[in-house]
């Protein structure tokens, strides 16, 4: 981290992920000092499950896919994460193995934390280790969730709370129609026909900049119907 401009980036990224906002700033900055960056390209991945987990990481910039494999060989998304993401906290822990694959969904930036400075800022900040257990629940619960949508949820409102999803507090999905497909374990046929239909009942529009949401409390409504029956 020799140039003082992205070392003072990432420490602002620091500060904003998961238990690092938790650590005093002089603890952040030493971290920022000693860790180093990594650059992962779309669809190579950041470690596979297996792997020793000998280090966490920060994601300063890109997105990541969780996934895992069926016995069968087809990769199964668990979930998305973007900046400033905190990513193998779990293994850093435990001193176990990696428990998912981390891919690059695009080109992505990291700073690596090697366990030994992570388990030290750790055992320094005890109250930083609470926050990295709650953030560790709070993710469990999501992920209990997110399966049990999968499982129960119909194409509709899967596709439905994968578009809220991905517009966060905006009202555009750039996602193409094939990666949405993928996400939600679709076919693409099947979420262009959907989507044209919510198009003609004025639920979003499409256009060459992607989707637009024009009326997202149709589609939470779907997704509300859907965990009810």
């Amino acid at each position: 981290m020799a140039d003082k401009h992205d070392l003072q980036n990432v420490e602002a990224a620091l500060a904003r992920a998961e238990f690092m906002a938790a650590l005093s700033d002089a603890t952040r900055a030493k971290l920022a000092k000693q860790g180093a960056p990594v650059t992962v390209e779309p669809g190579k991945l950041l470690f596979a499950k297996g792997d020793k987990g000998d280090a966490l990481y920060v994601l300063l910039e890109g997105e990541v896919e969780v996934r895992t494999s069926t016995e069968a060989g087809k990769d199964v998304r668990i979930a998305a994460l973007k900046p400033p993401a905190l990513i193998g906290e779990m293994a850093v822990l435990d001193g176990g193995v990696r428990s998912a694959d981390i891919c690059a969904i695009r080109r992505s930036r990291f700073l690596r934390i090697g366990r030994d400075q992570a388990i030290g800022a750790l055992e320094s900040e005890p109250r930083a280790l609470l926050k990295l257990v709650a953030e560790m629940s709070r993710r469990l619960r999501h992920a209990d969730a997110a399966l049990e949508d999968a499982h129960t949820l119909d194409l509709g409102a899967r596709l439905a709370l994968r578009l809220l999803d991905e517009a966060g507090d905006g009202s555009s999905v750039t996602l193409t129609q094939t990666e949405l497909a993928r996400r939600i374990g679709a076919s693409r046929e099947k979420v262009n026909r959907k989507l044209h239909e919510w198009v003609d009942e004025g639920f979003i529009s499409m256009g060459r900049a992607g989707i637009r949401l024009v009326a997202r409390d149709k589609l939470r409504a779907l997704i509300q119907d859907a965990r009810a029956t």
